[in-house]
């Protein structure tokens, strides 16, 4: 394929030299573009963007017309997944994911098994070839999957939670049923970031979005491990094939020095720790991405400017720092306010490579 034109990203995610700060945003490609909306409303729902690997390009491809970003991620859906072992995915609007099937006992889990990466999520790596094919080397393509508790949350849930009550009770009841649950999904994960890797994803992001529900002893049980598993057994290639893994929790200061030996290349981290305290407690083992506050994008573009700043700051001098929101964007942000933060990075971060 095309030779790559910007490299910061995977430089930085190897703690290389940079000539500014790489940055790219979790939902880049959402909801508070326009252009998204449009293209939504032609397709009708949001899977049959997601199941369309042309559309999808589109959809991935559509912030990259607005801003000076570093990365593209691909568009799809943390659930592509628990829907391909036949939990039959759909939303409802204004409720989110749901799924029609549920995994809540040892028969559940026996009827699981890992899905075939080239049939039943073909459409994900189509979709993966053709954004590298039409990125034609300007910036690298993210691929991604949700963790395997995360996974879970929605498989034994059937749906988002506000208190994760029957899969904490399944983990304090029937652990074993867990765990078998967590193996699989592990696997599965192993199986679809090789893939995407196989198909032209050329860094590799794991969501962690529901481990920060986890007390720290149920979450050494039932998330590090299979993060750790990932990270170790998750063939990224060597030299100019490296493929950089991104280890993103919602939630997870309290575990960053596990996760800086779990053996992932770098940890993602909400806002809710200083990116100093990260790098002091990670040990300079990993790349750091983070971790502005989604809502300073509410802000004036002075006051985006100012916390950007902060951020930067906070990580301070030498390579090893993706900037990123501790989480996703929202629906109703200001396009002109990504727009500032992305120019903000760059301008505030430039420095001559080291």
């Amino acid at each position: 394929m095309t030779a790559l034109k910007n490299d910061r990203l995977l430089r930085a995610l190897k703690r290389q030299p940079v000539d500014c700060t790489p940055v790219w945003l979790m939902r880049q490609a959402g909801r508070y573009l326009p252009e998204y909306r449009a293209t939504r409303a032609k397709a009708g729902s949001f899977l049959a963007m997601a199941k369309n690997p042309e559309i999808a390009c589109e959809i991935t491809l559509q912030p990259l017309a607005r801003f000076d970003l570093d990365a593209a991620i691909l568009f799809s859906d943390i659930l592509t997944i628990p829907d391909a072992m036949g939990l039959e995915l759909y939303f409802v609007d204004g409720e989110g994911p749901k799924f029609r099937n549920t995994v809540r006992s040892a028969a559940d889990l026996a009827k699981l098994g890992v899905p075939d990466m080239e049939t039943e999520l073909r459409y994900v790596m189509d979709a993966v070839r053709v954004i590298r094919g039409e990125l034609d080397g300007k910036v690298p393509l993210i691929g991604f999957s949700g963790s395997p508790w995360t996974l879970a949350c929605y498989m034994v849930e059937g749906g988002g939670s506000k208190d994760f009550a029957r899969i904490k009770a399944m983990a304090l009841n029937d652990p074993a049923t867990l765990h078998g649950l967590l193996s699989v999904n592990t696997d599965a994960v192993i199986a679809y970031l090789s893939a995407q890797r196989a198909a032209g994803a050329q860094a590799l992001q794991v969501f962690d979005t529901w481990g920060g529900v986890l007390s720290p002893a149920m979450y050494r049980e039932f998330s590090l491990p299979y993060l750790t598993r990932i990270a170790r057994e998750l063939d990224r290639g060597a030299n100019e094939e490296f493929t950089p893994l991104i280890l993103f929790g919602k939630g997870n200061a309290a575990h960053l020095e596990a996760l800086a030996e779990s053996g992932t290349d770098a940890v993602g981290v909400d806002w809710l720790v200083e990116l100093s305290e990260a790098r002091r407690r990670t040990g300079g083992k990993v790349a750091l991405q983070g971790n502005l506050d989604p809502a300073v994008l509410y802000g004036s573009p002075e006051a985006i400017r100012t916390q950007v700043g902060n951020v930067l700051n906070s990580y301070g001098q030498g390579s090893g720092h993706v900037f990123n929101l501790g989480h996703g964007m929202s629906p109703d942000m200001d396009p002109e306010h990504v727009g500032v933060l992305v120019d903000a990075v760059h301008t505030l971060s430039a420095r001559s490579p080291a």
